[in-house]
């Protein structure tokens, strides 16, 4: 069965760099390493491959041998390339390995630390502003309390691993290559576990769903994230547990709209109120408070009510309310509403441009748009 192209193997293109190559390589090799794929042999043999393809093709000779003539130029036992020494390519393996799996050359491989977990969690714009405290339920992995995380069965501890001789690492040959890898055996922890827990069956963590109290500080907005250190995933026999992350999402309010630390609301207004002025109760987040509107008050108009927004989280400054009103055009008018405005409409029609500033303004530039289009 002939072997596969070596380029196709890593999926690059013949002329690809260096380090091209090695993010091709470590993308596969975090895909395919048996370490994350226990019993699969078509992941185990595609990591293989990968491995067997980045040693030709990182090393410059080798490369251009199998440029050359292919697998032959670089199959020693077809009387082809030989070139180079072996550690030159450990030395780059190690880099590669390392990075991923946090190997490296010639020191003892690290049991792996928990997995930081992230919850979502909405609130009320309410309690957001002012700070609360939540129950949450997490599905996560725990540290076994029967082997208190060591994997093995209460009496019992583990054993120096035989294929390594405890150093977590071993070093595999091919042909003229020399590469030092993760042990097989016992995963780079240097001993192994005879006799495991029978709860955690020699994990050293076990599933469960924990139940947490969050203390949401006030001011918080979406996108804020609380860290809770040590919540995380229990990690393997003798690692760190992961933290969990509190992401925040505040829901839609249906009154106010919030821009960083102030709050924006519209406020409907009556015509005779903006035109004649007067008084609204209008709400905020704590309490109720009266907005004066003077006379001629237009539609749109913004007014700000200092301090009524909200406490910064990170500063401790509090923002302010902005009250937009907006002049709502009366509806089903009875027979004498609709003359009394057709009275007051006529009673302006004299001097129009009085009355109404803003309508003189925008009918003049229509104008001289006009104008300036047909001159």
């Amino acid at each position: 069965m002939s072997k596969p192209d070596y380029y196709q193997t890593l999926g690059v293109a013949k002329d690809a760099s260096a380090q091209d190559l090695k993010k091709a390589y470590r993308r596969l090799a975090m895909k395919y390493h048996p370490d994350r794929n226990p019993d699969d042999h078509t992941a185990e043999e595609k990591f293989k491959n990968a491995k067997e393809a980045f040693e030709v093709l990182n090393n410059p000779q080798k490369r251009q041998a199998y440029d050359q003539y292919g697998h032959a130029g670089v199959d020693g036992s077809a009387g082809g390339f030989h070139g180079g020494h072996g550690d030159n390519f450990s030395d780059i393996f190690g880099d590669v390995f390392g990075d991923i799996f946090g190997g490296g050359r010639g020191g003892h491989g690290r049991a792996t630390r928990g997995a930081d977990l992230r919850y979502n969690m909405e609130l009320s714009l309410e309690e957001a502003v002012a700070g609360i405290t939540k129950s949450i339920q997490v599905p996560t992995y725990v540290v076994c309390d029967t082997c208190d995380g060591g994997g093995a069965k209460p009496g019992s501890s583990p054993v120096t691993c035989s294929t390594c001789a405890g150093a977590g690492q071993v070093r595999m040959s091919q042909g003229f290559f020399s590469v030092q890898q993760t042990c097989p055996s016992c995963h780079g922890q240097g001993q192994i576990i005879s006799d495991p827990c029978d709860d955690c069956h020699g994990e050293g963590r076990k599933r469960k769903t924990k139940t947490l109290s969050v203390k949401i500080p006030a001011g918080v907005d979406t996108g804020d994230r609380i860290r809770l250190s040590g919540e995380g995933e229990a990690g393997g026999p003798g690692a760190a547990t992961g933290d969990l992350y509190v992401q925040v999402h505040v829901a839609e309010h249906s009154i106010f709209t919030r821009d960083a630390d102030n709050l924006y609301c519209e406020v409907p207004i009556s015509f005779t109120t903006a035109a004649l002025g007067g008084e609204l109760e209008v709400p905020t987040l704590k309490s109720r408070v009266v907005l004066k509107v003077p006379p001629e008050t237009q539609s749109g108009k913004l007014f700000r009510l200092r301090g009524k927004g909200v406490k910064s989280v990170r500063s401790g400054h509090t923002g302010d309310l902005l009250c937009r009103v907006i002049v709502e055009t009366p509806v089903k008018l009875s027979k004498k509403q609709r003359e009394i405005l057709h009275s007051l409409d006529e009673s302006m029609a004299e001097n129009r441009d009085r009355y109404s500033p803003q309508a003189k303004s925008w009918f003049d530039g229509v104008k001289k748009f006009w104008e300036d289009m047909t001159s």
